[in-house]
């Protein structure tokens, strides 16, 4: 690599393909550059390593996805994981492939560098999916979180909303039929020769919505045991992420922890309103509740960068998620919506956290004279 860097340095031959280049080398070897000026934290720790923890964190949700998916449609084992692995496998290269060429498009274009963040964006496509979500579908979503959820904006770090979120948002919008209802689930695919048929039924929400109550037990709905998007189903294993989260600092216990209790909270009003007779927590276990918290709430682009901002934005997140599955039958997964409008919210929140912070500190100056 330093023997052929000249070349697409610029003044080099292929000195236009520098960020190309550049992005290679940078996820193959750790940056070679330090800050030379200013006020800096030097340690260990780059954007590479920070993203590749969170890839791990969502390994546990990968995994069960895989072998759920084939255990849906009566397999078991190791057949019931390559079966989901063979059909989810197709959806990450998409997702890489559509939206880290966009990326190096904008950064050959720019002069820029080719960020890191997309090696989590681009599993986190596939994961808020359902696995029969077409493939041209999700190129398409893919393009637009990339290009209008990222690029407008400035690129990585200057986006507003959360790119994932942004194209399971538009898959929604633009093709319902494919992202909720009672076919979404169903399978026909053939397998080593052999044909398997799949399922088709509703989701634990949308049975919530309609009747009030699961077929599912609380037991299977922690352990992911119902249907649902790709990675969404099992709380259990996003909580083992979500620990792996914490345990490295990467994510905010205060949003993660604001999240599940300002949901909690407003299952509980709407159980004590008599407006729901079931228990409050089953919002926690079923659809995208446990899996925004942990992976889509705690992005420290899109979320409050204040520590009270976060409690904030994590309460007003779970709550308002509960309040548009509970008010608003026709989203029956509200988490989604609820963590777009706050993104757009946190900054307004984060001024004022500040401001407020400033006008005490007025006050005491005035105490002190």
């Amino acid at each position: 690599m330093d023997k052929i860097k000249p070349t697409f340095s610029k003044g080099g031959k292929l000195g236009f393909l520098e960020s190309t280049f550049d992005a290679f080398e940078t996820f193959l070897f750790v940056p070679n550059t330090t800050t030379v000026k200013g006020t800096h934290i030097r340690d260990c720790n780059d954007m590479k390593r920070t993203m590749i923890v969170v890839v791990l964190a969502l390994m546990p949700a990968f995994l069960f996805g895989c072998w759920w998916t084939g255990a849906q449609v009566g397999l078991e084992g190791l057949c019931a994981f390559f079966y989901g692995l063979v059909r989810v496998l197709p959806m990450v290269c998409v997702s890489y492939i559509v939206g880290l060429g966009i990326e190096f498009y904008f950064a050959q274009v720019r002069g820029h560098e080719v960020n890191e963040g997309f090696l989590v964006t681009g599993l986190l496509i596939p994961l808020i999916f359902p696995i029969s979500t077409p493939l041209w579908m999700v190129a398409l979503s893919t393009a637009f979180a990339v290009i209008f959820g990222k690029e407008v904006f400035g690129g990585t770090g200057m986006n507003v909303f959360n790119p994932a979120l942004l194209a399971r948002a538009f898959a929604f919008f633009a093709y319902t039929p494919s992202m909720s209802g009672e076919t979404v689930w169903y399978s026909n695919w053939t397998m080593m020769g052999a044909q398997v048929d799949g399922i088709t039924g509703a989701t634990a929400l949308e049975q919530l919505g309609s009747t009030g109550t699961m077929t599912f037990s609380p037991l299977d709905a922690f352990l992911g045991m119902i249907p649902g998007s790709f990675g969404e189903t099992s709380t259990l294993a996003i909580l083992i992420g979500g620990a792996i989260l914490l345990l490295t600092g990467i994510a905010s216990w205060r949003t993660m922890l604001s999240v599940f209790v300002g949901g909690l909270a407003m299952g509980y009003l709407f159980q004590a309103l008599g407006v729901t007779e079931y228990p409050a927590w089953w919002h926690l276990i079923v659809g995208g509740f446990a899996f925004g918290a942990v992976f889509m709430a705690t992005d420290p682009v899109t979320s409050a960068q204040t520590n009270k901002g976060k409690y904030i934005v994590g309460l007003m997140t779970g709550a308002l998620a509960v309040l548009i599955r509970v008010v608003n039958p026709a989203y029956p997964e509200g988490m989604m919506l609820s963590i777009i409008f706050m993104n757009a919210l946190a900054p307004l929140v984060d001024y004022f956290v500040v401001e407020a912070n400033i006008s005490r500190r007025k006050k005491r100056v005035k105490l002190a004279k």
